[in-house]
């Protein structure tokens, strides 16, 4: 009878180990992607820029579709961390709206590869029912809903839907994002954020003018 020999043990995996090297891959891969766009960029650049091999790579991400994407989620985990760093709980809640405006605008300027590796997502993986940027802003929606129903009820914003106002100061920032990057930022961004913030929060109207605006939608 034929005895089955014990399956030796391999080594332990180390699961920190695995995950800084993982982390070190993302940290290089962005950079050609958006350099070089997902169609030309080949995984073995980022091989090379490790000293490691392409299997490597593949160990970790089965396919440069999949290394593209971890990539992209990848900065955006990177910008929420930054973001929630800046704009802490403790703080009063307009704060919190100042400094994550602030936070969101200099993590892209410092960044412009993220921003590159959104427009390629869109263009690349029309298959994907959401794009990342947005999924990981549902994500954390819940947190800045709950802020603006707090600023309303204690009567410090005007008492309208939040998914207006979230919705209305998301696309400002988006859209700032991508102007900024396509168009050349033109002023400093504590003066961009003062601004977005600015027009948001008081508007463009005077108060005479917006007594005046009431009326006339009083009389309509």
């Amino acid at each position: 009878m034929r005895i089955a020999r014990p399956k030796k043990l391999g080594r332990p995996r180390d699961e920190s180990l695995r995950a800084r090297r993982r982390e070190q891959i993302l940290g290089v891969a962005a950079q050609p992607f958006a350099e070089r766009g997902f169609a030309e960029a080949d995984v073995q650049i980022v091989a090379d820029a490790l000293k490691i091999g392409k299997g490597t790579i593949y160990r970790y991400f089965p396919s440069k579709r999949e290394l593209f994407l971890a990539a992209v989620d990848w900065g955006m985990s990177r910008l929420e961390a930054r973001v929630d760093a800046a704009a802490t709980e403790d703080l009063d809640p307009l704060e919190q709206i100042a400094r994550a405006i602030r936070a969101y605008l200099t993590f892209f300027d410092a960044h412009p590869e993220l921003t590159e590796l959104l427009i390629q997502e869109r263009a690349q993986f029309k298959d994907r029912k959401r794009p990342t940027y947005f999924e990981h802003r549902d994500a954390k929606i819940g947190r800045w809903q709950d802020l603006f129903r707090g600023l309303i009820a204690d009567g410090r914003i005007r008492d309208v839907p939040v998914e207006r106002i979230i919705d209305f100061l998301g696309d400002l920032v988006y859209g700032t994002m991508f102007t900024n990057y396509f168009a050349g930022r033109t002023k400093p961004l504590e003066a961009q954020a003062q601004d977005l913030l600015d027009i948001a929060l008081h508007g463009i109207l005077s108060e005479t003018e917006r007594a005046a605006h009431r009326s006339r939608r009083r009389e309509e």
